[in-house]
C-alpha cells in the first residue's frame, strides 16, 4: 500500500494479554480450550498467513510482549531498527521465542545493528516504559480491542485483512 498511496504507517502498541507471566502460558491455558480446538485455531491462522505469503510456525505458548514493545519503541530511534517490529513478529509467531526474555531481545536487537550495551541498559532500566504506556492509552482511546487494528481517518479494521479490504479502507471517503 505504501507504493500505491502516500501513507505513513505508525505502530501503536497494544496490551494483548498483559497479565501473561514472563514464563508464558500454553495456548490451552490462555484460551481455555482443548488441544484439538487449539490445533484448529492454529491451522486457521496458518492458512490465513499462507494466503498472504507470511510465515507462521507451530507456536505452543504465548508470552508477555511488554518488554518487546519497549524494545521496539527504542529501536524506532535508529534507522536500522525500524524493521525490528517484523523480526519480533517472526521470532514470536514463527520461531516461538519468548519475547519476555531480555537475552532473546538483546540478540534480536543486536542482529539489527543496535548497540548491545545501550540496548541492555534500555531494557534493564525500562527506559521506554512511558512511551509504551502512552501507546496503550492511545489504543484505549481509539477503542482498539484486538490486533492488528488498521486505522485510517475515523475508520478501523480489526484482524488480519487482505490487501483488497485494506485498499477499500483507504478509498472510502
Amino acid at each position: 500500500m505504501k507504493q500505491t498511496y502516500d501513507l505513513t504507517m505508525r505502530w501503536i502498541h497494544f496490551p494483548l494479554h498483559p497479565d501473561t507471566p514472563d514464563s508464558g502460558l500454553t495456548l490451552e491455558e490462555l484460551f481455555l480450550k482443548s488441544s484439538t480446538e487449539i490445533e484448529i485455531m492454529k491451522q486457521r491462522m496458518s492458512d490465513l498467513m499462507a494466503k498472504e505469503g507470511l510465515p507462521y510456525g507451530n507456536r505452543t505458548h504465548t508470552y508477555n510482549s511488554r518488554l518487546a514493545q519497549e524494545l521496539a519503541k527504542y529501536a524506532e530511534t535508529f534507522e536500522e531498527g525500524k524493521a525490528l517490529n517484523r523480526k519480533l513478529f517472526e521470532a514470536y509467531f514463527v520461531e516461538g521465542l519468548n519475547l519476555a526474555d531480555p537475552e532473546v531481545l538483546l540478540e534480536l536487537a543486536e542482529s539489527f545493528g543496535l548497540p548491545r550495551e545501550e540496548t541492555e541498559e534500555t531494557i534493564s532500566k525500562r527506559l521506554f516504559r512511558n512511551e509504551v504506556d502512552a501507546d496503550w492509552k492511545r489504543a484505549r482511546e481509539l477503542g482498539v480491542r484486538g490486533v492488528p487494528t488498521f486505522i485510517y481517518g475515523k475508520r478501523a479494521l480489526v484482524g488480519a485483512q487482505p490487501y483488497e479490504t485494506l485498499n477499500q479502507l483507504v478509498l472510502i471517503k
